[in-house]
């Protein structure tokens, strides 16, 4: 006998297979992550959903799960629904596969020049310094900018160089304005990575009408850290005395670290122990010119807030390979 009982099992059974049909009916992400949009130069985006908005291509992109778009017109769009039907038909079309091996080799060959230093983060190709940070557990890299007297940013990849004037005083101290530099790790133990060119491939000299000193085989590892004495509302990151008879001779409160070689030129210097809060400076030294008087400088200080302009890792990266360093040649004995 049909009770009231039995009708709201019934009612209940009918909400329950709704929502199991419901839930069979979602694409799965895999499915979603597959989804492509070919564009006419023979390249695509990966794509999780897509709008088109009068001229434009709104999507959500797989790989950076942000929104973006791109104007229609560079949308392939007879190659697209090739793709997605031979998709469903689970047969990919041969040009998008040798698509994926150019797109894999060129990747490859990417990361080979930019080091993968942490999950989803790579060195940037356009070099710089570099420091590895951690903030709220997600690791990020922020760019140093060179700075010393009134210079206080630089193009990347070319650097600005000055060596102490012997002849202008007994003592001279090498300072930055303010009290914090403009970035702040969060990491006690925060990697820099170098990769710059030589001054002599830009216009340093022209901006700044200072000599530089003339270096034509600096060290590779020639990069230090340096910590910042505070004082009267600056940063002392070193200080210069000149003997009666012309001899220099330079005082900074040096760092213990260790300095390795990456590939693409890039040179990774770690402090072997982590660092106090307070604030810092990565400074290259000339040989016997001493000390570049810019340097790029920073602070650590875990309470400090997010830093700006930081690059975050990409979610859809794949599985990290661990560093590796270069392989030097032995010198011959």
């Amino acid at each position: 006998m049909w009770t009231k009982t039995s009708s709201s099992r019934a009612w209940i059974l009918a909400i329950f297979l709704t929502f199991v049909a419901g839930i069979a009916s979602v694409p799965s992400p895999a499915q979603q992550l597959a989804k492509r949009l070919i564009l006419k130069d023979g390249s695509y985006q990966l794509v999780t959903k897509y709008e088109i908005k009068g001229e434009r291509v709104r999507y959500l992109s797989a790989e950076r799960n942000e929104w973006e778009e791109l104007p229609k017109s560079m949308v392939d769009w007879a190659a697209t629904e090739k793709y997605e039907k031979q998709r469903a038909e689970g047969a990919p079309p041969p040009e998008v596969v040798e698509l994926d091996k150019e797109l894999d080799t060129e990747r490859r060959a990417e990361e080979a020049r930019n080091p993968l230093v942490a999950p989803g983060l790579h060195l940037p190709e356009s070099g710089g310094v570099i420091l590895l940070d951690t903030y709220q557990g997600q690791p990020q890299l922020v760019e140093l900018d060179q700075s010393g007297g009134e210079i206080k940013r630089n193009m990347k990849g070319n650097i600005f160089r000055a060596a102490i004037n012997p002849v202008a005083s007994a003592k001279q101290t090498v300072e930055l304005p303010g009290l914090h530099a403009k970035v702040q790790a969060h990491a006690a133990v925060p990697a820099v990575y170098v990769n710059i060119q030589n001054p002599d491939q830009g216009g340093a000299d022209a901006q700044t009408g200072s000599s530089q000193p003339q270096q034509t085989d600096l060290p590779w590892d020639r990069f230090k850290i340096v910590r910042a004495q505070a004082k009267e509302g600056k940063r002392i990151v070193g200080t210069i005395k000149i003997a009666v008879y012309g001899k220099t001779s330079q005082q900074q409160s040096f760092i213990d670290t260790t300095a390795q070689q990456l590939t693409g030129s890039w040179v990774k210097v770690t402090p072997k122990d982590s660092l106090a809060p307070g604030e810092y400076a990565v400074v290259e030294m000339l040989g016997k010119d001493g000390m570049n008087t810019y340097v790029w400088d920073f602070g650590v200080n875990p309470a400090a807030p997010a830093n700006m302009q930081v690059t975050k890792p990409d979610a859809s990266a794949p599985a990290p390979q661990p560093e590796k360093p270069i392989e030097l040649e032995k010198r011959p004995k």
